[in-house]
């Protein structure tokens, strides 16, 4: 019975009370998990990753084969250090009708739903698979997720349907830029700073080579492909970090900038970061003649690819489900959604309670409305595995 089963909200308390910042271990929110979904009969595997402080889940239900839903969310979240909260950011407060703490909106109170909804689909009769995925280390590069994906890429029984349920205030997201993560070393000559001129600036190198990269990103505004579906409609290259020196009255020989791409689907990354790649070294070529070991390189430090789904026929049946004609939209955040379709080869679509406006501050909250509104799309979703009538379902 539905009612011997935990709350969303008591789910969501518990969830949030794991601090599950990036990097450290996830294996005490994976155990109470699996300390619910098991006894429902849930068939449960983890990933572990290589030191073994962390993991993904995998929870499945219904006959094995190909075809369903995979449901799925990360568990990890940002830190909260720096930030003033009006209450313990790991102990769910509800209020005014909405859930505070840190990973109720980015996006625990998604995975309290889907766990929900898998121990409600326990006692049902699936003619289709329904799964969840629990990931890790999304938040520094969606780096957590890739060890499952690659296991289970090698498997005939994949999903027809991954749903990614980052927020989106329950509209259905389509697409979401690439991302590349990159650091550009500026390697000079050290010297006293009454005899500058003697020396190389690695600042100055740093400098040019930004120059450098402000005209590649007017070249891609302007001649970039463009996609309208974006706040931002073209490919955006943006420097975060610039760091070097140590005295005042020292030529520095270090500095270091963190830039990113974030590429719209017309425009390759790889394109995109050869371009990068021969600025560097045009910044540093002119000065080799005095100083044979200038140079600028650049690393790459993470990065995922982008989401560009068609609004084909799961779309249409999701919109259906969900009981709205509003249309899809693309996301500014990215996601773990291009990893999966590029991975496992299946439609994948971000769609989830909440919105990223509320993420990654202080008194992050999701509504309960929110709330109340993907718990009902996931059980017509999961309606429709029971009747096995959603035939883009099928594999």
């Amino acid at each position: 019975m539905t009612s011997d089963l935990p709350s969303v909200p008591e789910i969501l308390a518990r969830l949030v009370a794991f601090p599950t910042v990036s990097r450290q271990s996830n294996l005490a929110l994976l155990d109470y998990v699996e300390g619910l979904l098991a006894p429902a009969g849930v068939r449960l595997e983890r990933f572990e990753s290589e030191d073994g402080t962390r993991a993904n889940l995998l929870a499945q239900l219904g006959p094995d084969g190909p075809g369903g839903i995979m449901l799925s969310g990360h568990c990890d979240v940002v830190p909260t250090e720096g930030q003033t909260w009006q209450s313990d950011p790991f102990i769910l407060r509800h209020e005014d009708r909405r859930y505070y703490g840190r990973g109720t909106a980015d996006m625990k109170g998604f995975l309290a739903v889907a766990i929900r909804a898998m121990l409600k689909a326990a006692s049902a009769p699936l003619s289709l698979p329904l799964q969840l995925a629990i990931s890790y280390d999304e938040e520094i590069g969606c780096m957590g997720v890739r060890g499952m994906l690659d296991a289970l890429g090698t498997r005939e029984d994949r999903p027809a349907l991954c749903l990614i349920g980052e927020p989106t205030g329950m509209r259905i997201a389509t697409g979401h830029k690439g991302k590349r993560a990159l650091r550009a070393c500026c390697h000079g000559q050290e010297g006293h700073s009454a005899l500058a001129p003697d020396a190389l600036n690695a600042l100055h190198l740093g400098a040019d080579f930004l120059i450098r990269l402000q005209a590649r990103q007017e070249e891609l505004r302007l001649r970039g492909a463009q996609d309208p579906d974006y706040d931002i409609p073209y490919s955006t290259i943006h420097v975060g970090v610039m760091q070097g020196g140590t005295a005042l009255n020292i030529v520095p020989n270090h500095c270091e900038l963190d830039f990113e791409i974030r590429n719209v689907a017309g425009d390759d990354p790889d394109e995109i970061l050869a371009g990068i790649r021969a600025d560097a070294e045009a910044t540093a070529a002119p000065h080799r003649n005095r100083f044979p070991h200038a140079r600028v390189e650049v690393e790459e430090i993470s990065g995922y690819p982008g989401l560009d789904t068609s609004a084909g026929a799961v779309v249409a049946l999701l919109k259906e489900t969900l009981g709205r004609d509003d249309p899809t939209i693309k996301v500014a955040f990215g996601t773990e959604a291009g990893l999966f379709s590029d991975t496992l080869g299946v439609t994948s679509l971000v769609c989830g309670p909440g919105h990223m406006a509320q993420g990654h501050k202080p008194d992050e909250y999701v509504s309960g409305e929110q709330l109340s509104e993907c718990a009902a799309f996931l059980d017509a979703l999961t309606a429709l595995l029971v009747k096995g009538e959603a035939s883009a379902l099928c594999a």
